[in-house]
């Protein structure tokens, strides 16, 4: 018998529960995958704690997983048992298998180990359409990224120095602010210990930044929208901190600013557009211009614990639950 983390109903990581799961084989269209690796994502929290709504009466948490091929539906094509694949989907990924339509798969090549993929599957192609879509760079550019020892931080640092940006960004304690520093940014704040709001104006020479890629949400949006320059685009793509209750659409009046919210399933739905983005997420992997880091794992049974950690601030780049 499969296993899988389920949720009864939302709360803390203590509504979270290893228990036997079946798994049906796959229908018309879909893949049974056998997982190998899942990723851990601050989305997972939002749905188990009800800050999203649920898919259904049950929750499987887990947006992101690489795996083998198993077993194929009747009319699936470009996919044979044994495929090493990855996938992202908002949930239901914290299982030991799943069937799961084959077009949210993607082959993973040689160069790209399972734990890597599980790791950026969500991350990576968020990282992505955040620096090709949601604010375009271009090279010579500023921009300040909070949660910069993240997972998606850390990618967002090693894509932008390769693309010629600058990239300030934000942290906590130094051992986040150094692994920044190492992960392409040109200067990391400590939050905890000075204004940075204050910090990244002297570091523009007053001129603030031409976008701020914040996951953070309530605790930063104020000053988000005070480091940008004139015109400049905040994007506010996470909420780790809470929601932006008080954000009224004049507070960009001040400098004429933009604003978006975006979300990574709007920017794969398609499954050319997903496939194209995976590849150029691949190959920026096996050119080493993104060096992903698994800051750390746990047993996919554990995976209350792990988002305790995540949500206690208490993990650094991507955390990934091992079946």
């Amino acid at each position: 018998m499969d296993h899988a983390i389920i949720a009864r109903e939302p709360g803390g990581p203590e509504v979270l529960d290893w228990v036997e799961w079946p798994v049906h084989a796959p229908d018309d269209g879909e893949v049974l995958v056998r997982h190998t690796a899942v990723g851990l994502n601050f989305i997972d929290t939002y749905f188990r704690s009800g800050l999203y709504p649920w898919p259904g009466d049950i929750l499987i948490p887990g947006g992101e997983a690489a795996g083998i091929v198993e077993a194929l539906g009747s009319g699936v094509e470009g996919f044979a048992a044994g495929d090493r694949v990855a996938y992202t989907t908002p949930n239901g990924a914290c299982c030991t298998a799943r069937t799961i339509p084959a077009d949210r798969l993607v082959k993973l090549p040689d160069g790209v180990p399972d734990e890597i993929a599980a790791s950026v599957m969500l991350k990576g192609l968020t990282a992505h359409y955040l620096i090709n879509d949601s604010f375009a760079v271009r090279e010579g550019q500023t921009v300040l990224v909070h949660a910069a020892a993240g997972g998606v931080g850390l990618l967002l640092g090693q894509w932008l120095a390769a693309r010629g940006v600058r990239a300030i960004g934000t942290a906590g304690v130094s051992e986040k602010v150094g692994l920044a520093r190492a992960h392409g940014f040109d200067r990391v704040i400590d939050y905890r210990a000075d204004d940075f709001v204050s910090s990244v104006m002297d570091a523009t020479d007053g001129e603030g930044v031409d976008a701020v890629y914040d996951s953070v949400g309530r605790d930063t949006w104020r000053g988000s929208l005070a480091c940008l320059k004139k015109r400049g685009m905040f994007v506010n793509f996470g909420q780790s901190s809470g929601t932006l209750d008080a954000f009224r659409i004049s507070d960009l009046a001040k400098g004429s600013l933009s604003a978006t919210r975006p979300v990574l399933f709007d920017f794969i739905a398609d499954a050319a557009e997903l496939r194209t983005r995976a590849v150029e997420l691949f190959d920026a992997i096996e050119a080493a211009t993104l060096t992903p880091r698994v800051g750390q794992t746990w047993p996919l049974a554990e995976t209350a614990e792990a988002h305790r950690a995540l949500e206690g601030r208490a993990t650094t780049g991507a955390t990934v639950l091992i079946p």
